[in-house]
């Protein structure tokens, strides 16, 4: 397994290594910008929905939670125990605004929505909810690491995998149903599996010689690009949403990795050494565009689906940090704000935050970005233990 190993730290692009100073609150970079903010009073009336309205508010660079001063007043109810209304009004006047009911799964799930509904008729410049989002990520250090799926802010998290080996790249399906990712469990050897959420059914997606890894879905779920090597180089290719039909698009002896589809699913975004650098190629193969970003190493990118222009991704700058691509600027501009490690960024549905990892040399976590401001948030509590490899679905 050791070989693999080495080969995943190369596949994956991001080095193993992680800053020689610990970070008492890693992730956390608190912003000043009142200027660009909007300022909310937020309440709930039970004391959990109360805590995790303001978890959710405090971790959106939009807006700045205060008691006084403030430009509306944000007030959720729990009406049954699967839903929440919640009523807005215009500063301290208290002139009604809104008023909406949400329905979840649980209390905590329609807080969630209920709040994504304010964000929507609050914030001023456009920006959908993200607050419901769900996020699946590997969790464990060593050896041992596994798939989990929860709700952004860690009130309800599951473990799907109970393998006691090492799982990688968790990816949802378009319509949150289904997960794949890379696990060692059966074989020993590095192979590409898909997990039913709904039964939780587990098959195996693709298994040839070589490493299996990396499996993405494209924007409709029709097609998933992954990254093989069973004929010599890590290769990116294309199958069906069965993992049948597989095709290669890429052809040469550099090193590739992290194939992402854009929005409409005809162009890949992907890695390549030396660097490594960010290329883009059209689904169905041929030559290859490399981004020019300014920086000498960049990896893991994640295409926004909201903006077509922007590319999240990771950069080395010194230590590894969160860098947005901007087509319409044809470059690269670091987004995070920290003396620690940031790494594996996936966008969130605003197209302005992102989940990421935090990494220093004891532990990582998964924070939210704001890519505007710079501010992070912790989200995966220490008491968790490492958490990293977060991908997004928003519904």
């Amino acid at each position: 397994m050791q070989k693999f190993l080495r080969l995943f730290a190369v596949l994956s692009l991001t080095a193993a290594s992680a800053l020689a100073v610990t970070i008492r609150d890693i992730g956390e970079v608190t912003v000043t910008a009142e200027n660009k903010t909007i300022p909310v009073r937020v309440s709930a009336n039970t004391p959990e929905l109360n805590s995790l309205a303001l978890r959710a508010f405090g971790a959106h660079g939009r807006y700045r939670v205060t008691s006084s001063g403030y430009a509306y007043d944000i007030r959720f109810s729990l009406v049954t125990g699967t839903q929440v209304r919640v009523d807005i009004s215009k500063g301290s006047a208290g002139a009604a605004f809104s008023s909406d009911l949400a329905t979840g799964r649980d209390a905590n799930e329609a807080l969630l929505r209920a709040a994504d509904i304010a964000v929507v008729k609050t914030n001023g410049l456009g920006l959908k909810g993200f607050f419901a989002a769900k996020i699946a990520f590997i969790g464990g250090g060593g050896g041992r690491r596994e798939v989990y799926t929860g709700d952004l802010f860690f009130s309800r998290v599951t473990q799907v995998t109970h393998d006691h080996t090492l799982a990688l790249f968790p990816r949802w399906s378009p319509d949150g149903t289904k997960l794949l990712y890379t696990s060692f469990y059966k074989s020993g050897f590095p192979d590409i599996f898909q997990i039913d959420l709904t039964t939780y059914q587990r098959t195996t997606f693709v298994s040839f010689k070589g490493t299996n890894s990396s499996a993405r879905f494209s924007p409709t779920g029709g097609q998933v690009a992954m990254v093989l090597s069973g004929e010599g180089t890590p290769e990116i290719y294309i199958s069906n949403a069965q993992g049948r039909g597989v095709s290669r698009r890429t052809h040469s002896d550099a090193v590739k990795s992290s194939p992402c589809f854009s929005p409409d699913g005809s162009r890949l975004v992907f890695t390549m050494q030396p660097g490594p650098q960010l290329y883009i190629m059209s689904a169905g193969g041929g030559s290859q565009q490399r981004l020019v970003t300014g920086y000498s190493y960049v990896a893991e990118p994640d295409w926004s689906r909201t903006n077509p222009n922007k590319i999240v991704c990771t950069v080395k700058n010194g230590s590894y940090q969160i860098a947005v691509y901007d087509f319409s600027k044809g470059g690269a501009e670091i987004v995070s704000q920290a003396k620690f490690d940031g790494i594996e960024p996936s966008w969130l549905a605003d197209g302005r935050h992102v989940v990421y990892t935090a990494r220093d040399r004891s532990t990582s976590v998964l924070c939210i970005l704001d890519t505007e401001t710079g501010k992070s948030t912790p989200i995966s509590p220490r008491s968790f233990g490492p958490a990293m490899q977060a991908s997004v679905f928003n519904p």
